[in-house]
């Protein structure tokens, strides 16, 4: 098959995809313009991330197409429905950085229980405060994760090693991890002195943590989120924050994203007033971005399309 890069990916994708027979296209450059005139008509493969939005428009542009290769877990860029109604398989992987975005979001909750960053920006200021840096321990918290998928069990087993209590409300088709409790959304929002959020970006999800949901918790938790920014309104989370409905926010994805996932649109209200708030810990959509899942993603999509379209010889 002719596969059509769109994106750039880890080149053991393409490796092991011409491997097996297949011819592997750089299409970096090309737009969406030119691919509805018709550029990639013998696409029957492409490979893709964020840039772009393959809708039933694009679609109808590639006759031949046969695969949809998604890099990362998320699939809102892709008309799923569209693509299957028209015999493209889609593929993504979420398996490839379950390991990075779950340490990422260790890592993000150990800091805001021990105001790693406070303090570190303490002690370059020449500072030596001890008791002002007092941490939380996180063992034996309960921490209720909102979406047990590839991320969200590989956080809850790394939280289970910690000595917590872990509770997960999906909706869906939680993975099964022993030691976990799956309970009702509002058991978990009622008990949890964590919530972290492993959800699709839907149009069921986006916008699902507003003024309401927040006032829905009990126990003024730590807030997390690592999986996609509209989930969240950051200014209600301002919000939750400074009136004390929240104890901390760790937020690795913004409302504030472009599509792409590459920049801000804009520094909201919200964003400016969590950017001066030392209870809120921000980071740029790197949760599952590592030197190793770079490398995980294209493997893991590879395995995937060659299962399906084996060796061609």
């Amino acid at each position: 098959m002719v596969v059509h890069f769109l994106e750039t990916v880890h080149p053991v994708l393409a490796e092991r995809l011409t491997a097996a027979g297949h011819t592997c296209v750089e299409s970096y450059g090309v737009s969406r313009a030119e691919i509805l005139a018709g550029a990639l008509t013998e696409a029957e493969g492409l490979v893709v991330r964020s840039r772009f939005m393959v809708d039933a428009e694009l679609l109808a542009a590639l006759p031949a197409l046969r695969f949809i290769a998604r890099s990362g877990s998320g699939l809102e860029n892709i008309d799923v429905a569209a693509a299957e109604a028209r015999g493209v398989a889609v593929f993504n992987s979420p398996e490839g950085n379950r390991v990075a975005v779950a340490e990422h979001a260790m890592g993000m909750l150990l800091a805001l229980l021990h105001k790693l960053a406070v303090a570190d920006a303490s002690v370059r200021r020449g500072e030596w405060l001890r008791e002002q840096h007092r941490g939380l321990e996180l063992a034996g918290r309960t921490v209720g994760i909102i979406g047990l998928g590839q991320t969200g069990s590989a956080f809850a087993q790394r939280l289970l090693a910690f000595e917590c209590r872990v509770l997960a409300y999906d909706k869906y088709s939680p993975l099964p991890v022993p030691g976990v409790e799956l309970v009702d959304e509002a058991t978990l929002l009622g008990a949890s002195d964590v919530v972290s959020l492993h959800l699709p970006l839907t149009d069921e999800t986006d916008g699902l943590v507003n003024d309401a949901w927040l006032n829905r918790l009990s126990r003024n938790p730590i807030l997390l989120n690592t999986s996609r920014g509209p989930i969240v309104s950051t200014a209600a989370v301002a919000r939750a924050l400074s009136a004390g409905r929240l104890s901390g926010v760790a937020l690795d994805v913004l409302e504030e994203e472009g599509r792409d996932l590459l920049a801000l649109t804009n520094r909201s209200e919200g964003l400016t007033a969590l950017a001066a708030d030392p209870r809120a810990l921000l980071t740029p959509h790197v949760a599952g971005w590592t030197v190793e899942s770079y490398v995980k993603l294209s493997n893991v999509l590879a395995d995937k399309v060659l299962n399906q379209f084996p060796l061609t010889f």
